[in-house]
């Protein structure tokens, strides 16, 4: 193994431990933009790298989590569900790298499973919310305007 992809491992790693913790904080505080912009960099210094070195399924992972992430940075509502399955995708970078490590090699495979439903996520996620219908209205809320059932709750 060259020092360049010995390198790699190591870095990656320790980044890979700090998303960890940060996708966890970033589960109870979906809307801490400082949190995520931390993810996002990381992930996407994971990815530039990979495509440096040739690891195209790693790389191909990191996009596709990338792309997730760069849905919440722009104003989507990150879901436990969709943060789960960057969690997901970290714990398969994990494992390939373990394998890479082992043998010095990219283990074959394309991941389809995971890229697959990241992106459909990604998707999700730029499909505006249904506007809320008020029953006792009987019409769609206006932008900041609350149900009767919620001000009456108030």
């Amino acid at each position: 193994m060259d020092d360049l992809l010995r390198d790699f491992l190591t870095e990656t790693a320790e980044n890979l431990d700090q998303v960890d913790v940060e996708l966890v904080r970033f589960e109870q505080e979906p809307a801490n933009a400082k949190i995520l912009a931390n993810v996002f960099r990381l992930v996407h210094t994971v990815k530039g790298t990979c495509g440096f070195l040739g690891l195209s399924r790693l790389e191909a992972l990191a996009h596709a989590a990338e792309t997730l992430m760069g849905e919440f940075r722009a104003g989507a509502l990150a879901t436990p569900e969709a943060v789960t399955m960057i969690l997901a995708t970290i714990d398969r970078i994990k494992a390939i790298l373990g394998d890479l490590e082992r043998t010095g090699e990219e283990p074959a495979g394309d991941d389809l499973d995971l890229v697959t439903e990241l992106e459909r996520a990604a998707v999700e996620a730029r499909r505006p919310a249904a506007p809320a219908v008020d029953p006792a209205l009987g019409r769609e809320l206006r932008p900041g305007e609350v149900s009767l059932d919620e001000l009456e709750r108030a």
